[in-house]
């Protein structure tokens, strides 16, 4: 290239290497084409006659070398096993024609075992050659995240090895939305999980109704975890903070650890979500029968109703309405399936018809707000699926939709200047979703 170069200078004229034309030179090195070279030099406006040089160089084209289908690189696919999967119907959708590898899952001993494990939910990884030929398989074998790799050796030849489970990775996510049709319309179109979405019903359910008080053009902002497996989003975590403008009025919760060392919900301002007693101990019911006298669907005569009856369908869960220990858990005449909780101040509560109780529920065990206990039916003097539940003040059976139930303690002066610096990086996070400034807990 070097001596190319001295051999065109020497044929320019020598006033060609004017200062003040510093781009002819560059014009006539600096241009390059793939398969030819061409420069050419020109003076514009240089009285006398100009010689002029034009060099063309042919330049060999590149070797292109493709790659068949068991050379090239694998693709990568992620994916999770979804309900009733098989192992045919994860072959089919990670894009695997390899009967060889199907063949050893369905009939070695440690291929079966890693089939028999799959859950719904556990995430399979997977490296496919654009032929169909499988270079690995990961699967899930146990829920703790233990798995089963499948790989082909330099020979082709199928090995297995197994790998402990990796840590869970924990991701903050954030998402904003305007209703205009319905809570879960709007939670669709921004991609977030059911489970956040009810558990937003949750947290705002006592200040809003969700059934009734909606409107077009209501917001809501939400900070939440998502739990990933090997890349992949196996469920969702904690709601760590959330707003909710309904019809104009700002709605904001920050979940915090006080000194107790339990995780609650507080207002911006720094007031407890936690009420002493829910009002109810199932999410979206309704009241089928109210406390009071009641002419009794079975005994055809006028009884008096001791409690409150939650219309839900057999299986619905049921949680304890406040913080207590189980008195008792099993079988009582016309209660049919029956959970007591003792709570303090004198206080107990009775959940009867259940069909079933929560795994490992016995008497003794304490429970928290919200811990699931048992599950809806319609055991002893039931008609139809319902909750009854009962609210008992020293024994004696009182409305639970009237009688003024304890509150949750407020933070101390201590604990709110802590509960404020807590806050502000998750309510610095709404303001970022929504462009509005950051609420911020009351000094008072």
């Amino acid at each position: 290239m070097q001596a190319r170069k001295s051999r065109i200078l020497a044929e320019l004229p020598a006033h060609l290497f004017s200062r003040k034309r510093p781009w002819l030179l560059a014009g006539v090195f600096g241009t390059s084409l793939l398969g030819v070279v061409a420069a050419t030099a020109v003076v514009p406006n240089e009285p006398g006659p100009v010689n002029l040089t034009s060099v063309v160089e042919t330049l060999a084209m590149p070797q292109v070398t493709t790659l068949d289908g068991a050379g090239e690189l694998p693709y990568v696919h992620d994916d999770r096993v979804m309900p009733g999967d098989t192992v045919n119907s994860i072959f089919r959708r990670l894009g695997i024609a390899d009967q060889e590898a199907l063949d050893f899952l369905l009939s070695a001993p440690e291929g079966k075992l890693a089939l028999r494990q799959l859950r719904a939910g556990l995430s399979v990884t997977a490296l496919v050659h654009g032929n169909g030929r499988l270079a690995t398989l990961s699967l899930p074998t146990s829920q703790s995240g233990d798995r089963l790799t499948i790989e082909r050796d330099s020979s082709g030849s199928i090995r297995v090895r197994k790998e402990a489970a990796a840590p869970a990775m924990t991701v903050v996510e954030m998402r904003s939305a305007t209703i205009r049709h319905s809570l879960f319309g709007a939670t669709d179109s921004v991609g977030l999980p059911d489970s956040i979405a009810t558990k937003l019903a949750d947290l705002f359910g006592t200040e809003i109704d969700f059934h009734t008080d909606l409107r077009s053009g209501d917001q809501f902002s939400v900070v939440y975890e998502t739990i990933y497996d090997h890349g992949v989003p196996v469920r969702t975590g904690r709601v760590l903070a959330a707003e909710f403008v309904n019809q104009g009025k700002r709605h904001v919760v920050v979940l915090y650890k006080g000194a107790s060392g339990k995780e609650q919900y507080y207002t911006a301002e720094g007031r407890s979500l936690r009420q002493g007693f829910l009002r109810s101990p199932l999410a979206f019911t309704r009241i089928s029968s109210g406390f009071g006298r009641r002419f009794h669907p079975i005994h055809k005569n006028w009884r008096t109703h001791a409690g409150v009856d939650f219309a839900a369908p057999t299986g619905t869960p049921v949680k304890a309405s406040s913080d207590g220990v189980v008195e008792f858990v099993g079988t009582q005449n016309g209660y049919g399936n029956i959970v007591v909780l003792r709570h303090s101040n004198r206080y107990a509560t009775a959940y009867a018809h259940l069909s079933r109780f929560a795994t490992g529920l016995k008497k003794g065990m304490s429970v928290s707000q919200g811990d699931l206990i048992a599950f809806v039916g319609s055991t002893g003097w039931a008609t139809g699926p319902h909750l009854h539940y009962e609210v008992r003040v020293n024994n004696v059976a009182q409305d639970p939709m009237k009688i003024a139930l304890p509150t949750a303690d407020p933070l101390t002066s201590q604990e709110l200047g802590q509960f404020r610096a807590a806050s502000a990086p998750l309510l610095n996070r709404l303001s970022l979703l929504n462009n509005a400034p950051a609420p911020v807990a009351s000094k008072n």
